[in-house]
């Protein structure tokens, strides 16, 4: 498996998985359940031998009954074949449907673990992965996954395990009648499926790959416009994201068209050659019955056979079609799967031991990848327990790294991060980031009820400890006007609710959470005055008691914290409380300070 350099435009590429790396992901997942595997071989053997008893009972039956035709024998023997070939028959059905069930039972619990599986690797895949990454196509891809592993198990378990047994078994049995016709049999075989393979492989593989490229590119356009409608409609772009859209989607149609095109083009040619090819095989044992070295009855078993095996071997185009669509669909999840994760926890991760919310930066250096200077260098910092500290700077100059730090959403290239004297690289992560409640600018909210919503960082919270976080979080007055209170579901990203209230419920899932560190990242920097006055009583009060920062562009906000640092590209260049820095003659915070105050 091979992985295209990163680049600017796309630092995630993709790992290019083959047809191999694909197979191995879906033995992974057979091998699950080796009982239902072991079933669903024995149950196809089974079905096999019933798909050969038929034509072998056809061919008995139409000599015995030329035998009897001719006086030369009783029609009880033409009888018994005749219910020879209606019990493998009826056997043939019983076995279908017992390898039926089998089958599900192997296959829904196998599809339910890729999928969760899949979602767990993405999961967990790093903040900058997922930035860089369509959510639309992410999930199209997870969700197809799910599919082409069915599609791929069906033509392996279903349609080639069998195939390659009933080819195997009518060969031997012409063999040991006809060497020759058995030879001949097996070649026509080999020779159609030989083809069909190589031109499904080399001239409709990469069309197919190319359509379903151009397929997630659509959920990926989809996504991105509507999760962002509202900004369509401020602009009035409507218009003008469906013109983006109808590129996207022609683009698709074009490359389906190709692929599809493509598609039937090698069915037509499949059936022209199994129709040259029958028709040789068949003449030989013609011209063996002309010789005398062949009964009616030979030539009613080859007919039977073929008949047989074209049933299989005309959809095995349309198998290789499916294989090759289902294994380039799959490649993505493939890729999900072998990807390593960018923030991983240590094998003996330790969880994390909350105590009084200790921050430490000790000689930090730290730069993005898509950069090539570091933006922290040697960078050193001591947060006390229970302090609450002021972030204030440029934009780009370090402040909301800084936070992404502490949650180990980066690593740091070197140095180290310690919380309450815990290395955050050598803790698990989710106990880790559980002790650091956010509040961000713009909260996202899932769409479920608001008491889920607000329980998110602790769900065992009672609904008594959310109703008390609500009111602490000035959220509780409009909770009770809203027709379902806390069970109000609140639209994807919560889009029911204003920004304040938004906000609002972000700080009593933070009450809940009771975390020892709590960061606001520009909280109140978007507010009407009444909002603001509610949200920043709310903040008040959640401060207490806890190690805080606040990250602010607004700095009236943080006028009364302990310590306010002022940041320039990476670096402290100023700290102190409002009063020690705003008295100093000619600083970058007075500076700052004053020139909004103006600006009011």
């Amino acid at each position: 498996m091979n992985q295209e350099r990163p680049s600017k435009d796309n630092p995630y590429p993709a790992f290019q998985a083959g047809w191999r790396d694909v197979m191995g992901l879906c033995t992974r997942y057979w091998m699950r359940r080796p009982q239902l595997l072991s079933g669903l071989i024995l149950l196809t053997f089974c079905l096999v031998a019933a798909d050969i008893l038929m034509p072998v009972a056809a061919g008995m039956l139409v000599d015995r009954a030329v035998i009897a035709a001719n006086g030369d024998g009783s029609f009880a023997a033409a009888w018994q074949a005749l219910f020879l070939f209606a019990g493998a028959s009826i056997a043939h059905g019983i076995i279908n449907h017992a390898t039926h069930v089998t089958w599900i039972h192997m296959a829904a619990p196998n599809m339910s673990s890729l999928l969760q599986d899949t979602f767990r690797k993405v999961q967990r895949f790093s903040a900058d992965w997922h930035a860089n990454t369509f959510a639309g196509a992410t999930v199209r891809k997870v969700t197809r996954g799910k599919w082409s592993y069915d599609a791929i198990s069906d033509i392996v378990w279903i349609h080639f395990l069998p195939l390659i047994l009933i080819v195997s078994g009518l060969t031997i049995i012409l063999c040991q009648k006809f060497l020759e016709v058995g030879l001949l049999f097996l070649a026509t075989v080999i020779i159609y499926v030989g083809i069909s393979v190589v031109l499904a492989l080399k001239y409709l593989r990469p069309a197919n790959i190319r359509a379903a490229a151009a397929d997630s590119a659509i959920g990926a356009n989809i996504a991105d416009a509507i999760t962002n409608n509202a900004t369509v409609k401020a602009f009035g772009a409507e218009e003008r994201e469906e013109v983006r859209f109808q590129g996207t989607s022609d683009d698709w149609a074009n490359k389906a068209l190709v692929s599809w095109t493509r598609g039937g083009q090698l069915k037509f040619l499949q059936s022209i050659l199994w129709a040259v090819l029958q028709l040789v095989t068949i003449g030989v044992v013609l011209s063996l019955a002309a010789q005398g070295r062949a009964s009616a009855g030979d030539i009613a078993f080859l007919l039977t056979a073929n008949f047989q095996l074209g049933g299989h071997l005309r959809q095995v185009g349309n198998h290789i079609r499916q294989f090759q669509r289902a294994s380039s669909e799959l490649a993505d999840v493939v890729d999900f799967h072998w990807r390593p994760e960018q923030i991983a926890d240590p094998q003996q991760a330790s969880p994390f031991e909350a105590k009084r919310g200790e921050i430490v930066f000790d000689r930090v250096n730290f730069g993005y990848s898509s950069t090539t200077q570091p933006l922290y260098q040697d960078f050193s910092l001591t947060i006390r327990p229970n302090e609450r500290v002021g972030l204030v700077g440029p934009s780009g100059s370090g402040k909301s790294t800084f936070v992404k730090l502490i949650q180990r959403l980066y690593d740091v290239d070197s140095g180290e991060i310690r919380l309450d004297g815990q290395p955050v690289r050598e803790v698990n992560q989710s106990s880790l980031r559980a002790s650091v409640a956010l509040v961000p600018q713009d909260p996202l909210l899932f769409h479920r009820s608001l008491a889920e919503n607000i329980a998110y960082g602790r769900p065992d919270a009672t609904e008594e400890e959310i109703i008390e976080a609500a009111k602490r979080a000035r959220a509780w007055e409009f909770i009770q006007r809203l027709p379902y209170g806390l069970d109000t579901l609140v639209g994807e990203r919560g889009i029911k609710l204003s920004g304040g209230e938004r906000q609002r419920v972000a700080i009593a899932r933070a009450f809940v959470a009771d975390a020892p560190v709590v960061i606001f990242d520009e909280a109140t920097s978007s507010l009407d005055t009444i909002t603001e006055r509610l949200i920043q009583d709310a903040m008040n009060e959640l401060m207490d008691g806890r190690t805080t920062i606040i990250i602010a562009h607004r700095l009236s906000t943080v006028r009364d914290v302990d310590r306010i640092l002022v940041f320039d590209h990476g670096r402290i260049v100023e700290q102190g409380s409002h009063a020690e820095l705003m008295s100093l003659g000619q600083g970058r915070y007075r500076s700052l300070y004053e020139m909004q105050d103006v600006a009011a």
